[in-house]
């Protein structure tokens, strides 16, 4: 019982402290991949850690439970664990714990109901507005050009996934920068950041008062958006990007002096225009190797006690 409370104590640490340490971390806006793989790991061992003192308490509770986790393990190792002191502490915990689980998995099929149901209406409207042509298909990726005043250019995923595009942006955009816009969306679609955004967005909404999940959300929408700005301008330059992005969005308002409140374009724009080097291949590659040691944590925290009974 007691690694299923230090294992909860871990869970509970890490989803407060982490989203202040990944804050101090200056090198994020420079490699936003690398910083998307970190919140991944991180907010995999913090599931990982509330998982496994789930399983432990379950174990502690209930016999049935007990001999299917710990079946093909010698008697000293069950005894190692100590799972018969935890009383009705243990069945509480590991009721709560797994309602926590199954809420998360409700908050995510709601999250992907919710993103297929728009998808779905979108693409109707596009059909509408943009019908397919005789002998067209809608298999692969497709273009489609909509009439309308307000330059605009979106990625809308799925089984066939669609690249839609006004006129309006088609006239505002001059040479490669069109290219750029595409290779932006295009790198969206590639690294499956929709995936990412309704993991994230559906951990915010079922547990709102979590610190790490909150701050999951909010970094995965601001760290898509760079990571496909490197994608754009590892094959069409910083600057070009840059000013696609202003052609598209100058109307908005967002340079304005009192931009829009949380409107990230500036910021990306500026970015893109300063062009920080990146960090060293052999800084990359060890931030990537730490992170994943991550999610190791909980789980060589779980086998101390097996361990040491085996000696």
């Amino acid at each position: 019982m007691l690694v299923s409370l230090v294992l909860l104590l871990l869970g509970a640490l890490a989803a407060v402290l982490a989203p202040r340490l990944v804050a101090r971390a200056h090198w994020s806006e420079r490699e936003p991949i690398v910083a998307l793989w970190v919140w991944q790991c991180v907010v995999a061992a913090v599931l990982l850690s509330f998982a496994l003192s789930m399983t432990f308490s379950a174990a502690a509770a209930w016999q049935l439970v007990r001999g299917h986790v710990f079946a093909p393990a010698p008697q000293a190792v069950v005894e190692a664990y100590a799972l018969g002191v935890g009383g009705p502490w243990a069945a509480g915990l590991a009721v709560l714990l797994a309602c926590g689980g199954l809420w998360s998995a409700a908050m995510l099929t709601r999250e992907i109901r919710t993103a297929r149901a728009q998808r779905r209406r979108r693409r109707r409207d596009l059909l509408v507005r943009a019908p397919l042509m005789p002998g067209e298909e809608t298999e692969g990726e497709r273009l489609v050009v909509l009439e309308g005043e307000r330059p605009d250019a979106w990625w809308l995923p799925g089984s066939a996934p669609q690249l839609v595009i006004t006129t309006a942006a088609l006239r505002r955009l001059k040479g490669r920068q069109l290219d750029a816009v595409l290779a932006h969306e295009q790198g969206h679609a590639r690294a499956r950041h929709d995936w990412l955004l309704h993991v994230s967005g559906a951990l915010a909404a079922g547990f709102p008062q979590i610190p790490v999940f909150a701050a999951f959300r909010d970094e995965m929408h601001r760290l898509v958006e760079l990571s496909a700005d490197d994608m754009a301008s590892k094959r069409f330059g910083r600057l070009t990007i840059a000013l696609a992005l202003v052609e598209l969005n100058e109307e908005r308002g967002v340079f304005d002096p009192c931009p829009p409140h949380h409107d990230q374009l500036p910021q990306r724009v500026n970015r893109l225009l300063a062009a920080a080097p990146r960090l060293a291949p052999v800084h990359r590659l060890k931030l990537t190797a730490a992170a994943a040691l991550v999610p190791v944590v909980p789980v060589l925290v779980a086998f101390v006690p097996a361990l040491r009974a085996l000696g």
